[in-house]
């Protein structure tokens, strides 16, 4: 008996243990054989299509659909569309924006039938605001398709008036120096930069450190990516090598989002106290205080955000007791006010000093005069350096649409004003004087390509008015003899929209007697924004075939003003 139980127990552990191999073995062939995934909730790819849809139809057609869901964050004619997702509680686990992006201020579309568009602060907003956490919360991967999306290069870096505030402070020469850079890599904001904060955490954004191809060759290099990915590597938050090195030629490259380790997280914080849309805005307003009372370089580096944030306060919410009592802590602090205004009137370049004193008026820090005061200042001061240039005379034009003669007599009395020079005459013109008008047009016939091009920007703010002065100007365009700003002065021309017979009789003479094909061009560039029903089209037209200068690049705006005169 005893033994007859012994090999009965040994057959019972035999057979259990038979059972469980077999068990563990049809698990691990169910495993095997299931597809990747199986059983998981699908991973969500958010896209924001502004310009090319190429690289969202190739993700969404390659990807499998049972582990990858797409939603399309932008919803045509409705411009809170980002607003609607966070409102949505949409999730995304990868993000995909395609639009051009070579200023670094917002991804756009080169497209004439769309105007949809995408910037950076409403980004900035979304990831620092808490009611769109979810938005941005899982991400694990960016796509950055548009020119410059991770460039390096510094968008703001501490300018000599920054060095010069330090060394007034008592600073060192090496103090100012090392201050300087520590404000342009703290504050530079590179376009890199500004997109790591925004996606803060997220371990892999792809991008471009320079140019970008169009969606037309990205997507079919997206297409060659997806013969040999691996599965699941899309929205994994690991950097594939085989993406990069497709793209590597084009400038692609892989980042992390910021991480509260990274020295300059701080900036980020900043950044956010005032980009957050939830806070209420008298706890912003004070915010702002405490930043206009840092050092003033440091206030110069993030005067975009300061800006933006005072811009905001409209009527109702500066009436609210909270933020007035807040607004009055500033206009009350005299002691930031002094040391504001006295680094801003030192600003180098002008648009800095006249944003700084627009928000000096904003704060309650100047008067609407006392801020006239001070830029009709900077500008006779800037005239009596030599400093104008295109930048100043768009700067006058843009800020006073309205011919105002006393303010250019006021400039005039200081004695700085030298008529011989086009830049103070633009100035001036922009500013009401007639005589200062009639010289700017003047230049725009001139020699100098230099004083023309200043001219082109005088008559993008102040058209031509009359028809006589068209007939002056192109009468004085046919008398040039320089090329280059021959040419200039034929686009200036081009942008007014040329209608009076005479006139374009006048610039269709010239054709056979241009001397270069960009001159040509520049001709027909006019006649074809003109109504050609005032010549005589048949003759224009065997004129421009017999004496136009072959392209060496294919059709031009001369074949098509021919075919469009054929056509008439």
């Amino acid at each position: 008996m005893p033994r007859r139980r012994r090999l009965w127990n040994t057959y019972r552990v035999t057979y259990h243990r038979l059972l469980r191999f077999r068990a563990t073995w049809a698990l691990a062939a169910l495993a095997v054989l299931l597809p990747l995934g199986a059983g998981a909730a699908p991973k969500t790819v958010c896209t924001v299509t502004i310009n090319s849809s190429d690289e969202r139809d190739v993700m969404q057609r390659r990807l499998p659909r049972g582990d990858y869901r797409f939603v399309e964050l932008v919803q045509k004619g409705k411009p809170d569309w980002l607003q609607s997702a966070c409102q949505r509680g949409v999730t995304c686990d990868a993000l995909v924006i395609s639009g051009h992006f070579d200023d670094g201020t917002e991804f756009y579309t080169d497209r004439f039938d769309d105007r949809e568009f995408l910037t950076v602060h409403e980004l900035q907003s979304a990831a620092c605001s808490a009611s769109c956490n979810s938005l941005f919360s899982q991400l694990k991967e960016v796509y950055l398709f548009g020119c410059n999306t991770l460039k390096s290069s510094p968008r703001h870096v501490a300018s000599d008036e920054v060095l010069r505030s330090v060394r007034r402070a008592g600073g060192s020469e090496a103090d100012a120096e090392r201050i300087a850079a520590m404000l342009s890599e703290r504050y530079g904001q590179s376009n890199r930069d500004r997109l790591r904060h925004i996606f803060k955490d997220v371990p892999v954004l792809y991008g471009f450190s320079s140019k970008a191809p169009l969606g037309r060759v990205a997507g079919p290099l997206l297409e060659r990516y997806f013969q040999t990915a691996p599965a699941g590597e899309v929205a994994s938050g690991r950097a594939s090598p085989t993406l990069l090195n497709l793209f590597g030629p084009s400038s692609m490259i892989a980042v992390a989002g910021l991480t509260d380790a990274d020295p300059h997280a701080s900036f980020r914080q900043d950044m956010c106290n005032l980009a957050d849309n939830a806070p209420p805005a008298a706890q912003k307003v004070a915010f702002m205080h405490q930043v206009l009372q840092r050092d003033m370089s440091e206030v110069r580096m993030f005067l975009d955000h300061v800006e933006r944030q005072a811009a905001a306060l409209g009527p109702a919410q500066r009436a609210n007791p909270a933020v007035a009592a807040a607004l009055r802590d500033i206009e009350r602090d005299t002691v930031t006010r002094e040391r504001y205004l006295a680094f801003a009137r030192d600003a180098d370049e002008a648009t800095v000093q006249a944003r700084m004193m627009a928000l000096a008026r904003t704060l309650g820090w100047l008067t609407p005069a006392q801020e006239e005061d001070e830029f009709l200042h900077m500008v006779a001061e800037r005239m009596a350096k030599g400093g104008l240039g295109a930048t100043e005379v768009d700067l006058v034009c843009s800020r006073h649409q309205e011919r105002e003669p006393t303010l250019a007599r006021r400039v005039i009395a200081t004695g700085a004003a030298r008529p011989a020079k086009v830049t103070h005459s633009a100035v001036l013109a922009c500013l009401g004087s007639e005589e200062a008008h009639e010289r700017t047009l003047k230049a725009l016939t001139s020699s100098s390509d230099d004083d023309v091009a200043i001219a082109q920007v005088y008559l993008r703010h102040r058209p031509l008015a009359d028809q006589d002065e068209v007939r002056t100007v192109a009468a004085g365009i046919g008398r040039m003899t320089a090329a280059a700003a021959q040419v200039r002065a034929l686009e200036t021309l081009a942008r007014q929209r040329v209608s009076d017979p005479q006139s374009l009789q006048e610039i269709a003479r010239l054709f056979p007697q241009a001397r270069s094909l960009e001159v040509q061009r520049a001709i027909a560039g006019i006649l074809i924004r003109s109504d050609t029903r005032q010549l005589a089209r048949a003759d224009l037209a065997r004129t421009l075939r017999q004496h136009r200068m072959r392209s060496p690049d294919g059709s031009d705006v001369i074949d098509l003003l021919i075919r469009l005169l054929q056509q008439a």
